[in-house]
């Protein structure tokens, strides 16, 4: 059984005081109540609580933690170790604050700030060699959706993406997120059906090209303007395993309700 994965994207919100409150108020809402639940889940390994600050509140969300309940998340990385690349940061220095996983490829890192296919390979494939466990994104703007493109523009991203993947890689090590651009901090949520069929699809290319056993192994998270009101919902869906969460990650208690629909 793939463990759900339940990941809270900050973006760029929150300080110091405010990431080690969540944190705290997050771990005392596991101790009790509902939450020993959610901790019961966690530690049996069925699902899996991740959260990715800023850069500069890495640190202090490791500091914060006293569980190994919630695991820490970069939003971002660079696929060089080090040299004069000013305002990037590197995997050997995620490592050393405390991160397991890396967002690779985000709609907003891909759209906003123009990464490209070739430029995100780079970075799954230094994640890889690294420590930390990398979160790769994909998905489909607007009117790419619209116009019928948006399976092939899944194959475009992924196929780039996994040249020089094995299958035991992939198993073991990636965990694919299918955030649709046009859903991404607008409000408007990608129906059950529209989310499994991006799912179902990025399955079964992963199939195509890893094998069956790869592709059941594979974890796929939906986000886009995730809420406790939608997240059961999508999470009942078969291809559906796990959700990356923008702005509901935010509020605590909205995040918790979140991850009660997980168990």
């Amino acid at each position: 059984m793939r463990a759900k994965m339940i990941a809270g994207n900050w973006k760029m919100n929150n300080g110091m005081a405010a990431t080690a409150d969540f944190i705290s108020g997050l771990e005392k809402w596991f101790a009790e109540g509902e939450g020993q639940k959610a901790a019961r889940a966690v530690k049996s390994g069925r699902v899996e609580v991740v959260l990715a600050p800023p850069f500069t509140l890495i640190a202090s969300a490791v500091s914060a933690k006293k569980s190994d309940l919630i695991q820490i998340a970069a939003q971002n990385v660079y696929h060089k170790q080090k040299g004069a690349f000013t305002g990037e940061v590197s995997l050997s220095m995620l490592e050393e604050a405390g991160c397991k996983y890396a967002i690779i490829g985000h709609s907003e890192r891909r759209h906003v700030f123009g990464e490209s296919n070739e430029e995100l390979e780079k970075k799954l494939i230094a994640t890889l060699e690294s420590r930390v466990l990398p979160i790769f994104c994909v998905g489909e703007l607007l009117d790419e959706r619209n116009s019928g493109s948006m399976k092939h523009v899944l194959t475009t991203q992924l196929e780039s993406a996994w040249r020089s993947l094995t299958s035991d890689i992939l198993a073991d090590m990636v965990v694919i997120a299918y955030e649709p651009v046009w859903a991404i901090g607008t409000g408007q949520t990608a129906s059950d059906a529209d989310a499994e069929e991006a799912c179902d699809y990025i399955r079964t290319l992963a199939c195509d090209k890893f094998g069956i056993a790869a592709s059941d192994s594979l974890r796929i998270l939906y986000g886009g303007s995730v809420k406790p009101e939608n997240s059961r919902s999508l999470l009942s869906q078969s291809n559906i395993d796990g959700l990356l969460i923008g702005g509901a990650s935010l509020d605590l208690d909205s995040f918790e309700k979140i991850i009660e629909t997980s168990l």
